[in-house]
């Protein structure tokens, strides 16, 4: 990713690298050792964030489980980081990696939204939604999720939007598969 072999007037800088290690790390073609390496390189902030954003998006059992904790229960890291990490946790390709974490994010969530300001709490719930659980179980856990009477207001709000683009996204693979048929 140092930029040799690349077409003429493209600049490898380290938004192309991170973004590059990223796609990279979520396919299983980098790892660990290439997210130190890169975060060696790029001692910025943005740079820790982006070294977050690629550790949690590992396809590894054990870097999901890692970055569930930071997303759900850390309070020594940065809000900035945290949010990182709840940002690269979801991938589409790791559906099946990602699949015990749709329940626990219904589960979690209350408690987690009460750890955090407002603010980072909306970031945190918007950024960990299983958005890619595009499900009709993934709904009826958002609807357990909203019928209870604990939620904070930033939760209830959110759930309620990131639910309803989920309920659209159904209607249009129901859309799509009539089309096809």
């Amino acid at each position: 990713m140092a930029g040799h072999g690349v077409p003429e007037g493209l600049a490898v800088d380290a938004d192309l690298r991170w973004a590059l290690l990223l796609r990279l790390v979520v396919l299983g073609g980098a790892g660990e050792a290439e997210i130190a390496a890169e975060a060696a390189v790029d001692r910025s902030a943005v740079g820790a964030e982006r070294a977050a954003r690629c550790r949690a998006a590992l396809p590894d059992a054990d870097a999901k489980r890692a970055a569930w904790e930071i997303v759900t229960r850390s309070t020594e890291l940065s809000n900035r980081l945290v949010e990182a990490t709840a940002e690269g946790f979801w991938q589409p390709e790791q559906a099946e990696l990602t699949a015990p974490y749709v329940e626990r994010y219904f589960a979690d969530m209350p408690a987690t939204a009460r750890l955090r300001t407002p603010w980072v709490a909306d970031r945190i719930t918007t950024l960990a939604f299983p958005r890619y659980a595009v499900a009709q179980s993934t709904r009826e856990l958002a609807a357990a999720l909203l019928a209870r009477d604990d939620l904070t207001p930033g939760l209830r709000r959110w759930v309620t939007d990131l639910d309803d683009d989920l309920r659209r996204a159904l209607v249009a693979r129901t859309a799509v598969a009539a089309a096809s048929a």
